[in-house]
């Protein structure tokens, strides 16, 4: 979302990765293009890891971490007191953002943090999972004050949220609606009290499937989370609304990654390239009606057009960027021709899930054999291609699924369709480059034979293109 680029382009697949120089970033081209850029930040690995995500925000405000920002620090002229907190902070911070960095670069320092001991400091004292409430309320000060903006100024404001991650914490009357039995049985309660101070069972697949009350325990709990940030979300944009800021507002609503449960026995969001992680909601609301209000868009989609299509709706976006916007093509194209753009929805959407070294690392030594056994150190490809679903584990292993009729990719039916397999595998093999390269920066991702005779014939007679 902030290149445009997918994972083995930009190389920020590891905690401990850096964006390099020569990629620009969304927030750096909006800047460059007159706008306020404003990042308000609860996740850790964004707002806190010296990375490079943080490029082109004018104003950052962190909201997790040892030292969380506040908008004091976002551009006002303050006073001498202010200014020495602020340098007293910043020579605070220092010394912390290399703690944090190194946490997030080492192994043993990682696994120290995973200990029962240290697990509640970090939750607690790190501020792990933000400050929803305080984020959105900022936000929306950003947005309806406009302080210190020029009255022309357009803003760029960025809302990472964390509050439907895992430990699971959520009010009490989200619990209720959501998981009445946690507060009913006491064996619900200490599953739910092992699995938040269990940050390795956050990562590492499940030895064997859960029971029927640990399942229904842990999608409460995720529901009752998702709620509780849903309706602070729905205060936010309350505010917006009455201040008469959301009738000239582009919004973008979305997930960076869903969450296993449990399901195929995989556990969060590291290891698995399945639905229950790369189906996310994406929901776009334009004031400018460009995206009719209720339009729903049936083609899977790549999250990295995001990038594509903010800089369309900011008019700074190049002809071959507006290609990829999500947004309908402005295009006159003759009758009966679609445009590149709209052809472009219904083309091959690729995915990929590089293995976190540091859960490799800590698997290898905890649990070596899940760690062969379920290919956790091998890096997954997935390519979408009409009703057909592809993934390719490593260089050896193939599943393909009818996602339209089995959304929950419960049938493999590679075995059956060994031709579209063959296809599809032509694409990721196009896609990935050179198979040595992958997992480093590839130079192309269309494939170089797509637009041959002989391959558009092939996608036609399974079924991917029309005649």
């Amino acid at each position: 979302m902030f290149t445009g680029l997918y994972p083995s382009e930009h190389t920020m697949v590891q905690s401990y990765s850096a964006l390099p120089d020569h990629l620009t970033t969304l927030a750096e081209r909006l800047r460059d293009g007159g706008y306020f850029t404003a990042g308000f930040c609860n996740n850790p690995l964004v707002g806190v890891i010296n990375n490079g995500l943080r490029r082109g925000f004018l104003s950052f405000l962190n909201y997790s971490g040892l030292l969380t920002s506040r908008p004091n620090q976002a551009g006002h002229a303050p006073g001498w007191i202010a200014r020495y907190r602020q340098w007293f902070k910043r020579q605070l911070s220092g010394v912390m953002m290399k703690l944090q960095d190194a946490f997030a670069r080492s192994d043993w320092l990682l696994s120290l943090s995973f200990t029962p001991l240290m697990v509640p400091l970090w939750q607690t004292a790190l501020s792990f999972k933000g400050n929803t409430c305080k984020s959105l309320d900022d936000t929306a000060d950003l947005l309806i004050e406009r302080s210190p903006l020029a009255p022309d100024q357009p803003v760029f404001a960025f809302v990472n949220l964390m509050g439907t991650h895992m430990p699971y914490h959520p009010p009490r009357s989200y619990v209720e609606t959501f998981a009445p039995h946690v507060l009913e049985d006491q064996k619900a309660r200490s599953f739910l009290q092992r699995f938040n101070n269990d940050v390795y069972g956050w990562l590492a697949p499940l030895n064997g499937a859960l029971d029927d009350q640990q399942k229904q325990t842990l999608d409460g709990m995720y529901d009752a989370e998702v709620a509780n940030q849903d309706a602070a979300l729905g205060q936010f944009f309350q505010k917006l609304e009455e201040a008469g800021r959301l009738e000239n507002t582009v919004v973008i609503i979305c997930a960076d990654h869903g969450e296993h449960l449990g399901e195929k026995e995989f556990m969060g969001h590291s290891l698995s390239i399945y639905n229950e992680l790369v189906q996310v909601p994406l929901i776009i609301h334009d004031p400018a009606n460009r995206l009719p209000q209720g339009t729903v868009v049936e083609p899977v989609v790549s999250t990295r057009r995001l990038f594509h299509t903010v800089l369309d709706v900011a008019e700074l976006s190049t002809r071959s960027e507006t290609d990829l916007s999500l947004l309908p093509s402005q295009d006159c194209a003759p009758q009966g021709e679609a445009t590149k753009r709209e052809e472009s929805l219904g083309d091959y959407v690729f995915a990929e899930a590089i293995p976190p070294q540091n859960v490799v690392n800590l698997m290898q030594k905890r649990q070596p054999q899940l760690l062969r056994d379920r290919a956790c150190d091998q890096p997954r490809r997935a390519v979408w291609m009409g009703d057909h679903k592809l993934i390719e584990t490593g260089s050896d292993q193939v599943e393909l699924y009818d996602v339209q009729n089995d959304p929950q990719e419960h049938l493999n039916i590679s075995a059956i369709l060994p031709e579209n397999v063959e296809v599809l595998q032509d694409c990721l093999q196009a896609f990935a480059g050179e198979i040595n390269a992958y997992g480093t920066v590839a130079a192309t991702r269309r494939a170089v034979d797509y637009d041959d005779p002989e391959v558009q014939r092939r996608l036609q007679e399974l079924g991917y293109l029309e005649d």
